[in-house]
């Protein structure tokens, strides 16, 4: 399997877990709480592979910051009723920005 094709399930089961952080309230709804560790838990794993196939450890953190980040935000705004802001919007695009030019300073 692909370095990117586990980066992008590590990020996915962060942003699972991330979203069901909220929804567990407290931990006090079972599913979304087994979300919440099984996701975070995949992730950490699947990143640990990531690592040992050579991708550097700066790079596969921005990506999976920046684009966990990014999900949450969209998520939040779009089934969470939250609300996203011109200024935090802008902020998105320097992060994703910040982390191409990370991607683009890897590859020579």
């Amino acid at each position: 399997m692909g370095v990117y094709l586990l980066l992008a399930l590590a990020i996915g089961g962060e942003v699972a877990a991330t979203v069901s952080l909220k929804l567990s309230e407290n931990f006090t709804k079972l599913v979304p709480t087994i979300v919440v560790v099984v996701g975070y838990l995949g992730a950490f794993a699947l990143m640990g592979r990531i690592l040992a196939m050579g991708m550097p450890v700066g790079v596969m953190y921005a990506i999976w910051a920046a684009a966990g980040i990014a999900l949450v935000a969209i998520i939040g705004a779009v089934f969470l009723g939250e609300q996203i802001t011109w200024m935090m919007l802008g902020g998105l695009v320097l992060l994703i920005g910040g982390v191409t030019l990370l991607e683009l300073g890897r590859v020579h």
